[in-house]
């Protein structure tokens, strides 16, 4: 059984969702740095840098990184469909899955904490460090919806004919420093996906236990 160390509304939510696709056997643990009460002690004995999500893998080994764990559980279960079974389209899949955690991931790690990256930074400083991230946040998807424009424009998703590791983790990261209402202006057929991807049966049930719908 997989046990993933996660927090409702996190980047946990993709990882679970990609079980439940799968129907793997797991069990959730509430763990977050910023949440106190929870199992961040456990958390960080398994992941020095406290960061969610966190999987145990049925071995007992720890498996850490959105993407990591997403392409692990498409390649160790290829029945779950996870990733496209061609391999062009999943090499595509897999660019994806390291787009948005290199660059996505990493411009709202600054919005979220923009003192880790300028010292002795004043509110100003740190409003103005935000800004300029979440700029880049949204150009970073206007640059994504783009790249992957074909692949949406002839199936109902990124994956092909169902949701897959790609759609859930783009799903789940868009929903943060409004790059929702951005795309939904500028990008308004891959908007369409996103939702779409969130109200999947196979999605939604999850889904709802992080965000409404």
């Amino acid at each position: 059984m997989y046990t993933l160390y996660g927090f409702k509304g996190s980047g946990s939510a993709a990882v679970e969702l990609a079980l439940e696709l799968a129907e793997l056997p797991y069990r959730l643990v509430d763990a977050a740095s910023w949440e106190p009460g929870s199992a961040v002690d456990e958390l960080q004995r398994l992941n020095p840098l406290r960061q969610i999500p966190t999987l145990r893998l049925p071995d007992g080994s720890i498996l850490t990184e959105s993407a990591a764990i997403l392409l692990h559980l498409g390649l160790a279960h290829p029945s779950a469909r996870l990733l496209p079974v061609d391999p062009n389209p999943r090499a595509q899949a897999i660019r994806g899955l390291v787009f948005i955690a290199a660059n996505c991931y990493a411009a709202i790690g600054v919005i979220d904490f923009p003192e880790r990256w300028c010292i002795d930074a004043d509110d100003a400083v740190k409003e103005q460090i935000r800004e300029g991230a979440r700029q880049r946040l949204h150009s970073y998807w206007e640059i994504f919806a783009d790249t992957y424009s074909d692949t949406y424009s002839a199936s109902p998703f990124l994956n092909g004919a169902t949701p897959g590791a790609l759609d859930l983790l783009a799903a789940v990261v868009s929903k943060w420093s409004g790059a929702r209402l951005h795309l939904e202006r500028m990008r308004p057929a891959f908007f369409k996906l996103i939702e779409s991807v969130e109200v999947h049966p196979k999605v939604a049930p999850a889904w709802r236990r992080h965000w409404d719908i």
